[in-house]
């Protein structure tokens, strides 16, 4: 904010009347009565008062200098290095923003201000939160001195509207027969697991899936922070955790919400992300009759086995076979997306999970992303292929109303 903006900004906060509920229409009264006496001392120009009216505003009540990029539908990441210095990413590119804080001290009254609307809390004790904005944003945050350059904070951005398939088809992400093959799965309860790494659209893609369940089915979504955008589901109840309290009591853990899912008759159950020893919780829903649907981080479909199987020894001691046999039990496919060197987003691999055999997890890949060249400036030429597998495990296809039989189901996979 410019000195001019300061002073004033500091001239209406002496002037309001604490006692009082002001809303923002008085607010922004005061602010315009205040910049109409400054006129009288000094011309401000129809773009100046505006600007100050709106940044005087957001400073007072809503994110100061970060309100103008959470409104900016372009932008998708915010990344603040402490008070001075704050990027950008627009259209898969990063950017260093003209803007800063006035202070330091004005940042972490911002970062207060976004965790106690998420009821959560964060200090030098607890200098470690995941959050959410009002608009659904998800927002992580370490303070010094966990970080050394200041707080640090990283808002990942939503769409207003939740994106379809029928988007992502034309965006390139995925292709259209493919697309159609997972509509299948999905109606037909198939158990699917989402893999990527960071800022791959694995939420993104989570949310378009979502919209080939049957609207009739009970859905149960469960997540850290929630973000998933399902809004074809009448029947939807979202779970959130719960951090401990300042007595490190209190927390609902993701564990302890799977368990609580499976008593709330749901036809669905949605894990936002698996990152921990939940897995194992995860897979004992999906092996229980239960249909599911979650990411999680990993490079490749092959490797997110490994991290499963990971995440769920580190929180029970059972033999690596038994696990292999639980994860190939409960998963039928791994849909695996990756961020090219372009930037765009797409589906490099749609994997069929299959028995566990002499110890390993047998893959059939159906699907693969087949890069097929470049273009003048950089952007990436290539779709997803068949592979020529057809899908093996028909059984849950040929029991979803016996529209199809099993001969008609390996044909078209």
């Amino acid at each position: 904010m410019t000195k001019l903006g300061q002073e004033l900004k500091e001239e209406i906060m002496r002037a309001i009347d604490l006692s009082k509920e002001l809303t923002d229409e008085e607010l922004l009264d005061m602010i315009d009565h205040t910049l109409q006496l400054r006129c009288r001392e000094k011309y401000l120009g129809i773009r100046e008062r505006l600007q100050l009216r709106r940044d005087i505003f957001n400073s007072i009540r809503r994110l100061d200098i970060l309100q103008e990029l959470v409104e900016d539908t372009e932008i998708t990441e915010i990344m603040i290095n402490g008070a001075s210095r704050i990027f950008i990413e627009k259209a898969g590119r990063i950017e260093e923003w003209d803007r800063q804080f006035e202070s330091e001290r004005k940042l972490f009254d911002i970062i207060q201000q976004i965790v106690s609307g998420a009821n959560r809390v964060i200090n030098e004790t607890s200098p470690i939160v995941d959050a959410r904005l009002y608009d659904g944003s998800r927002v992580n945050i370490v303070l010094p001195p966990i970080s050394l350059i200041g707080p640090v904070v990283t808002i990942r951005k939503f769409p207003e509207k939740p994106m379809t398939m029928e988007q992502l088809i034309a965006y390139g992400s995925i292709s259209g027969e493919a697309a159609e093959f997972l509509k299948g799965l999905v109606a037909a309860g198939y158990n699917i697991f989402i893999s990527g790494g960071t800022g791959a659209g694995k939420t993104t893609f989570l949310n378009a899936l979502s919209g080939y369940i049957p609207a009739d089915e009970r859905v149960i979504t469960i997540e850290d922070s929630a973000e998933l955008q399902i809004t074809s589901i009448p029947n939807l109840v979202r779970l959130e955790v719960r951090n401990a309290n300042v007595e490190g009591k209190n927390a609902v853990t993701i564990r302890e919400l799977i368990k609580s899912s499976l008593r709330m008759r749901p036809d669905r159950i949605i894990v936002g992300e698996v990152r921990d020893d939940a897995a194992i919780d995860m897979l004992q829903g999906l092996n229980t009759g239960h249909s599911g649907l979650s990411t999680g981080h990993a490079n490749s479909a092959g490797d997110m086995l490994s991290r499963l199987e990971t995440m769920v020894m580190l929180g029970a001691d059972i033999p690596a076979l038994a696990v292999r046999r639980q994860i190939a039990s409960a998963l039928d496919l791994i849909i695996h997306l990756g961020r090219l060197r372009d930037h765009s987003r797409r589906v490099l691999e749609i994997t069929e999970v299959l028995d566990c055999v002499d110890g390993e997890i047998e893959l059939n890949p159906i699907y693969v992303f087949r890069e097929e060249g470049e273009e003048t400036g950089g952007k990436v030429i290539g779709s997803l292929k068949r592979t020529g597998s057809s899908l093996i495990r028909v059984n849950k296809m040929v029991r979803a109303g016996g529209r199809r039989r099993e001969t008609d189901a390996r044909e078209e996979g």
